[in-house]
């Protein structure tokens, strides 16, 4: 029986999303990367990273190129199947590997001895018996096989002349070349014996490559390749572009009335970099209570649980009472979160301010995620049973096919794919439908229990697509988000106003960033400015460095951890390089030059609830054009991690509470 490749689908979906869509458009190379297993050629604790994005780390210090870079070289090659090839920098082997899959013959030469024999083991086991790993200096060539019908390089800086020689009449050679201090891929040509034609392509970053294996600190030609940008997109003092356009500020009261440019709109979000910061807390906060206090904004919809959150909401606001809502606020993983110190002050601030006004003036305090699947069914039927004991057993029955699955919601998407799943489906849509028929105007506790109740639905439908892996259980959720802000509006009457708190990855609009670009991902920022236009805001916020709040795993312990400084030419790099400490760049005021440089597509950090530092690149980065992504864009240098103790209490110390019930 043939082994079955768990790859496969990640594979195809690289071909389509990364490559395909990005322009790479010759069969071959397309066919060539959808055979060659990419996960073969990296550290088996990075494989579930194989298909991302990105370069990955591999031994001696080096890294496997991104899977753009490697498809983008080998078209530019424009390979033959009767051709023979010459890599340099044969790193992994991965490449080679491709191009084997394409070419009649192909000779990867790597510097580093480890690298090569770890290489050619890789290339044996897959029986890649067209492909030759050599060890040695890849500056020098393999005259004894020459002349080549192609030559790609893997390493920047000028040309070896006895790459150049090696090369045949009508042959093709792909480096990327030293241009007025930066590199460019660039295409030779071989016209004839002493004449080459060349031709620039793209901008790009490899490291250097050197002749002399014995000299000190030398970098070894290999596969340390970012992202490339497109031609034109080099931008080597963006930093200045920031910092012209920046408006420092230095508390975050400061920030505040600075975002009070955005009080007019209908909606406006706030995002974060990380979801364990303390200064994005407390920033969203002071931004946050301004706009309630002083522009009727009356909703605060978060990336949490909707019944987590009614406990919140009931604690700040009248009229909350009839919201059914969890034992325990935000208990399940990650706690801290919503268990933090800087979020419970705003939550308190929030009941002050909420004090002695007409309830609905008042801010309430709404989750908008769709996790809750078990605390959501809880509470459809404690409603139910105040209202209809029989309408509550008949619920009970119908969510009978989701509850075996409460302590472990992901593993329901392994049920077997059938009727197992269409049951179930209608199951929960029925009661969905009941309390449809039962809508009553204005009244509260009906409205709660009509969101929990489609938390169910959505819910099952979420774990049910995570089953294929792809853009659809993103895509599910964010339009779940959306549309519950969207009921939220209209629930809170005609003059309601939202405030709404998420990750960067789900505020800043995804169209422009390479969820949308290459993976076929949207957000709500990107359906909320859809819907409102210029009646909403979408504000991002980033760091450099500093600590964080988060785990190493899901469902591991919250740890505060070290946060590494931003990667080179990444936004967040070139922010740094302003030195300015905090500041906001209001990017809908930018003039014609800011803003297209600005809008270069470039790096953008993202850690989550889990930071992994180890393979930060892959886990932590993506691609986005500020200026198009974001309204405006708030900097904090250096961070600390969320006060979060009660996270994680000790085994019998008391958990606190932010009104000490």
């Amino acid at each position: 029986m043939a082994q079955r490749d768990f790859y496969a689908d990640d594979r195809s979906a690289m071909v389509t999303f990364q490559l395909a869509r990005r322009g790479i458009a010759t069969p071959a190379v397309l066919d060539a990367m959808k055979a060659v297993p990419r996960e073969a050629f990296i550290p088996e604790d990075l494989r579930e990273f194989a298909y991302e994005d990105s370069p990955l780390p591999i031994a001696e210090e080096q890294t496997i190129s991104q899977p753009f870079i490697v498809a983008r070289m080998i078209e530019l090659a424009g390979l033959d199947p009767s051709d023979t090839v010459l890599e340099v920098g044969a790193g992994s082997g991965y490449a080679a590997a491709v191009m084997g899959k394409i070419a009649d013959k192909v000779y990867a030469i790597e510097r580093h001895k480890a690298l090569a024999e770890q290489a050619r083991k890789v290339i044996e086991k897959l029986d890649y018996g067209n492909v030759r790993i050599v060890h040695g200096d890849g500056t020098k060539g393999l005259p004894g096989e020459a002349p080549f019908d192609a030559i790609i390089v893997s390493a920047g800086g000028d040309m070896p002349a006895a790459l150049k020689d090696q090369l045949a009449v009508g042959g093709c050679l792909i480096i990327p070349l030293s241009v007025d201090g930066h590199q460019v891929l660039t295409e030779i040509r071989r016209i004839d014996e002493d004449e080459y034609e060349t031709i620039e392509h793209d901008a790009v970053r490899f490291v250097p490559l050197v002749a002399d294996p014995d000299k000190p600190g030398h970098v070894q030609p290999g596969h340390k390749t970012p992202t490339a940008t497109r031609p034109g997109h080099s931008a080597p003092d963006l930093a200045s572009v920031m910092a012209e356009a920046a408006e420092p500020f230095d508390t975050h009261d400061d920030l505040a009335r600075m975002a009070e440019r955005f009080a007019d709109r209908k909606v406006v979000c706030l995002g974060e970099s990380t979801h364990g910061t303390s200064e994005f807390y407390s920033a969203r906060a002071a931004i946050t209570e301004h706009l309630v206090r002083e522009h009727g904004f009356n909703i605060v919809a978060v990336e949490a649980d909707w019944p987590d959150a009614a406990i919140y909401d009931k604690a700040i606001r009248e009229g909350a009472g009839e919201r059914q809502h969890a034992a325990e606020p935000f208990t399940r993983f990650p706690r801290w979160m919503w268990r933090n110190e800087e979020t419970w002050a705003m939550v308190r601030r929030l009941r002050e301010i909420n004090r002695g006004r007409e309830e609905k003036y008042q801010a309430g305090f709404y989750g908008l995620d769709v996790y809750s699947l078990c605390a959501s069914i809880e509470a459809v039927i404690e409603f139910l049973e105040g209202e209809d004991s029989n309408l509550a057993d008949a619920a009970r029955e119908r969510y009978g096919c989701l509850t075996p699955y409460c302590s472990e919601p992901g593993s329901y998407a392994r049920m077997r794919i059938g009727n197992g799943f269409r049951k179930c489906e209608d199951r929960v849509v029925s009661v969905l439908t009941e309390l449809l028929k039962e809508r009553v105007e204005n009244r509260e506790g009906l409205f709660d229990a009509e969101q929990n109740a489609r938390i169910v639905k959505e819910a099952e439908k979420y774990y049910r697509t995570m089953y294929y892996g792809d853009a659809n259980s993103w895509n599910l959720r964010d339009s779940h988000m959306a549309d519950t802000l969207d009921r939220l509006l209209e629930h809170r009457g005609p003059d309601a106003k939202a405030i709404v708190w998420a990750h960067n990855s789900h505020i800043g609009d995804a169209s422009q960033t390479e969820m949308g670009w290459i993976r076929g991902e949207h957000n709500i920022g990107q359906l909320v400015r859809e819907k409102y236009g210029d009646d909403c805001a979408l504000i991002g916020f980033s760091t450099h460095e500093g600590e964080v709040a988060a785990a190493d795993d899901w469902d591991g312990r919250m740890r505060v951890k070290t946060v590494r400084p931003a990667l080179e030419d990444a936004h967040e790099d070139h922010a740094f390089r302003t030195g300015i400490d905090r500041f906001l760049l209001d990017l809908g005021a930018l003039d014609e030059t800011q803003r297209q440089r600005l809008s270069e597509p470039k790096l953008q950090r993202a850690i989550g609830v889990i930071y992994r530092p180890e393979t930060e690149r892959a886990s932590h980065y993506f691609r986005a054009s500020l200026a198009s992504q974001f309204d405006a864009w708030v900097w904090f240098a250096v961070t600390r991690a969320v006060e979060a103790k009660s996270a994680s209490p000790a085994e019998g110390e008391d958990e606190t509470w932010p009104f000490a019930v």
